[in-house]
Formats: C-alpha cells, structure tokens, sequence
C-alpha cells in the first residue's frame, strides 16, 4: 500500500469537502434559508395555493405508481441476470443502464413520438379506444419509470451475485416452490438492497423534470407536477412559492435517504 503523505491526505480531504459544499450543500441551503425567511409563512402561502397542492398531488401519484411499477420489475429483472442464462442477456443488461445516458428530454420525446393521438403507432389506437398516454397521467408515468428504471436493478444485482444460490437450491432440494422460496429465502436476503433501490427510485421520481415536462404537456391543475409548477413559479416572479415547493420535494428525498441510513447498520448488526 502507497503511503500518502499527511498534507497530501488533508489537501484531498479538504478538495473533496469543498466540492461537495458548493456543488450540493450551499445551494440546498440558500433554497432553505429563502423559504424559512419569513418564518413558515412561505410554507403556508404555498400550500394554500390550490396549483401547488395539485402539483403536489400529482407527483406523489406518478411517483407511487412509477416506483411500484419499478419495484415489481426491477427485482424480477434482477434475478433474471443473475439466476439464469439466456441469449441477449449482455444486451438486456446494457439497456438496463441507457436512462443513466440518455437525457430525459429525449426520452419524453420518443414517448410522444410513440404514444401521441395524432400519429403515434400505439397512442392513435389506444385513443380510439377511450386510452390517452401523452399529457395524461400514463405517460408521466412510464416517462417516470423509465429515468429511474436502473435504480432498483444496480442495488439489487450485486446483492444476488454475492449472496450465491446455495440457500435457494437447498430450499427446492427440500420441496419448497418458487414462490416459497422467494419469500423465505431470497427476498430477506435482498431486502435492505431492495429498501434502498426504492428509495433512490422515489427521489428520483420526486425530481423528474424533462421527460415529464414533454409528455405531461404542462397544464396547469391538471398534468402539472411539483418540479413544472417550480419552474413556472419562479418565472412568474412567485419566488417565494418556488422556493418553499423546492424545499418540500428536497426535504422528503434527504428524509428518506437519512432514515434507510439509520436504520440499516442496526439491521447489519443483528
């Protein structure tokens, strides 16, 4: 092992803490200090504000149904790489990753593209069929799903690897089925991976902006989520309203993370 000098090792220390504070902490902290400057009035005036309430609504909904849908799919997936072979497995993994490298403008784009009413290949038949996707709650639902599809698959996927099969053969071995056998064996064993695959799924989903803002169409009260009422806020000269529904969708993501943070060395010592 390199031996790095003291001077090296605090210089280091100190680069990274400042990088973090100016990119992260001092601007989280100034939406903070706006919204709580006149006490909980900001707060208030907010969430008496019927559009913020809606906007809010709607995000809590997308988020839940993005997040239920990702949960569900992402540990099915998860165990579909690590448990078995099939061809196209490299492939299937590797677009896992593309909403990490893909902006979500272009993804709400290609949705509109394929959902739309007018001439979307699937939208104009599902209208027909009394369906709309596109600015509707279906389409800033699966816009949602797609930029925090990876979340749950990457924190669950390294859990599986480590933990082996061993457990699981052993289990059918002594004529448990598949569905006892995830419940009893492979599911606990994966848990606090899949907590935290959630969690980083709802921030995520919390935070979504241009994807949603392209298939959602942006009307307000009715397909308005929390980050497009923020912008229209705030360049509507409302800075005080922005600042507080910023701070409110900040302050449930930094919950959840601090909670799962807490809780899970506890669950790592028993």
């Amino acid at each position: 092992m390199v031996k790095v000098p003291l001077g090296v090792r605090w210089a280091l220390r100190l680069l990274a803490i400042a990088y973090v504070f100016l990119l992260v902490a001092w601007p989280v902290a100034l939406v903070v200090q706006h919204t709580f400057e006149d006490g909980l009035t900001t707060l208030q005036d907010a969430l008496a504000d019927p559009d913020v309430v809606n906007a809010l609504r709607l995000t809590v909904l997308v988020a839940f149904w993005a997040v239920l849908i990702n949960l569900v799919f992402g540990v099915g997936i998860s165990i579909l790489l690590v448990r078995f072979e099939f061809p196209g497995k490299r492939v299937l993994s590797a677009l896992i990753d593309l909403p990490m490298s893909v902006s979500p403008v272009v993804v709400g784009l290609a949705l509109l593209l394929v959902y739309n009413g007018r001439d979307g290949f699937f939208g104009k038949p599902l209208e027909d069929n009394g369906l709309q996707i596109i600015f509707n709650s279906p389409g800033m639902i699966m816009a949602t799903c797609f930029v925090a599809l990876p979340l749950v698959i990457r924190e669950v996927v390294p859990t599986l690897t480590e933990i082996g099969d061993d457990q699981e053969q052993a289990a059918r071995s002594l004529g448990a089925n598949a569905r006892q056998t995830f419940l009893r064996i492979t599911l606990p064993s994966i848990k606090w991976a899949v907590v935290y695959g959630v969690v980083l799924s709802l921030a995520r989903s919390l935070g979504e902006f241009g994807a949603v803002k392209i298939v959602s169409g942006n009307f307000t009260g009715q397909t308005q989520t929390a980050t497009l009422i923020v912008e229209q806020k705030y360049q509507n000269f409302e800075q005080s309203t922005a600042y507080a529904t910023s701070f409110m969708l900040a302050f449930v993501s930094v919950v959840c993370l601090v909670v799962v943070s807490v809780l899970r060395p506890k669950e790592s010592k028993k």
